[in-house]
């Protein structure tokens, strides 16, 4: 079981930056992929980004193309942490964000990939 609590969303302006966080309970962080998930009003919850879990090689990035460049996904396993790092905000920007995490399965874009998740947490880009 894994349980995971979001902070770090708010109001930024266009161009601004912010970056989420994702705090993770449990001793085997290290073995789950992570993503992060958004759904804005009226739309369905798209894909944003994603880690894989840490091998001896490291880890392993994707990125939705309309988050490529502007977000960068990380992770501190010794502090069960994922991040999320947005740059160069837009309006199109503005939804709730869920982190999510998989214990197995290689689909990062899919939701139905992911087996816990977040409570959710508000972005707003104003322009």
């Amino acid at each position: 079981q894994v349980q995971l609590v979001e902070s770090g969303g708010g109001l930024v302006q266009a161009g601004g930056s912010l970056r989420l966080s994702c705090a993770a309970s449990g001793r085997t962080f290290s073995n789950y992929d992570m993503g992060w998930f958004r759904q804005a009003p009226g739309k369905e919850r798209e894909f944003v980004a994603a880690i894989s879990r840490t091998r001896w090689s490291g880890t392993r990035t994707y990125y939705a193309d309309s988050v490529k460049g502007r977000f960068t996904i990380s992770r501190d396993n010794a502090k069960n942490t994922v991040y999320l790092q947005m740059n160069s905000l837009k309006p199109e920007d503005t939804a709730v964000y869920y982190c999510a995490a998989s214990g197995g399965g290689d689909t990062y874009y899919s939701a139905s990939n992911y087996d816990y998740w977040g409570q959710g947490t508000q972005v707003t880009v104003s322009s």
